[in-house]
């Protein structure tokens, strides 16, 4: 397993020395047979498309650089995350939604994303916009589990279920709208509190997809939650400085997942799963400290609209236009980065965490 690592993590100072994307580690044979994905907005690609809820972005200008210019219900100018974790994995272009979509056998084979856009692990999180929790993404995954065996047999299945890679990415939304934006939790938790309401979530989830056969998962954790363009027009004050106590609980989050994951690894029955913490506060923050080291020129608002506020149904061709050059700009939305931006993030992620899962 050393040898692996250490012949990947050769690979990755290779691709850089010679000015390659480290991402692109392999594009004729797969590292891993699937990508299976769960989580929040950061990484649905439509599973809120078919959903009664205000949290779909299935029109323009939304996928204004995606394929055909689709708004596919990806919450971004073009590709997303897991995108491009699957395609420098070598598995496929694009990694598709499970709800909603006519997935091809090749599709179940190779992994889907159950994410849904602005759910969280705060069981109220995905109650007030009617999005998927959680805790039904993993029936969705008992759900797929029975397709996959369907098409490739039990055993085959079996394989590709424990030598997958599996992404969480969730929590954003618990803090930037449950908790700071409605009511209902500011009163009876402070930030610590419930941090660990979210944390004890996270590792329920955690022990739930292990016993479900996951082995290589991969956790990403919280952005700068407080730079993020909306949450510096609703607390940043006149000048839309970052908001530091929405950074605040996104770096004690942070913490505390590290710690939970530690603890989890050192559990017998954990034995044989690897959990990796992914970090994407720092990159994301250097890129909006430093936009022009990224190729960057706006690091504080959007594409869309104004970029102050503009995200969802706010962010529409009939009532926002976007900006003249969206490679210039990191977030797409009040909310979310761009295809851009997205892309040097995973390639940080490539650089420093995969090569500990695959």
């Amino acid at each position: 397993m050393e040898g692996k690592r250490l012949l990947v993590s050769l690979f990755v100072c290779i691709c850089h020395m010679s000015g390659t994307l480290a991402y692109s580690w392999n594009q004729t044979k797969p590292m891993v047979p699937a990508v299976i994905v769960f989580g929040d907005s950061i990484v649905d690609p439509g599973n809120n498309n078919q959903l009664k809820t205000p949290i779909r972005c299935n029109f323009p200008p939304y996928g204004q650089n995606f394929y055909g210019h689709q708004a596919t219900g990806r919450f971004s100018n073009g590709k997303i995350p897991t995108d491009f974790i699957a395609s420098g994995l070598g598995i496929k272009d694009l990694l598709p939604p499970y709800v909603g979509y006519e997935l091809t056998p090749e599709d179940i084979l190779t992994g889907v994303s159950f994410a849904s856009g602005a759910t969280g692990f705060d069981p109220l999180t995905p109650v007030i916009v009617n999005v998927i929790p959680m805790t039904d993404q993993l029936k969705l995954f008992a759900e797929y589990k029975e397709k996959l065996k369907a098409i490739a047999g039990e055993q085959k299945a079996a394989t590709i279920i424990s030598e997958a890679f599996y992404v969480i990415c969730v929590g954003t939304d618990d803090i930037a709208n449950t908790y700071f934006t409605t009511p209902f939790r500011v009163i009876d938790y402070d930030i610590p509190s419930y941090v660990d309401l979210l944390i004890s979530g996270a590792s329920s989830f955690m022990k739930q997809l292990q016993a479900m056969g996951a082995r290589k998962i991969g956790y990403v954790g919280l952005p700068p939650i407080g730079c993020v363009p909306s949450q510096r027009t609703v607390g940043g004050g006149p000048e839309r400085a970052c908001e530091p106590k929405r950074n605040y609980a996104a770096q004690l989050y942070n913490y505390r997942i590290q710690e939970e994951i530690d603890k989890l690894q050192k559990e017998p029955n954990i034995e044989g799963t690897s959990i990796v913490y992914i970090d994407i506060y720092n990159i994301l923050l250097d890129i909006i400290k430093r936009p022009e080291v990224y190729g960057f020129e706006e690091a504080t608002k959007g594409c869309c609209g104004t970029g102050l506020i503009e995200v969802t149904k706010l962010c529409n061709s009939e009532t926002a236009k976007t900006c003249s050059d969206v490679s210039k700009y990191v977030f797409w939305d009040s909310y979310h980065p761009t295809e851009r931006a997205y892309k040097a993030i995973v390639n940080n992620i490539f650089d420093n965490y995969l090569q500990y899962l695959i």
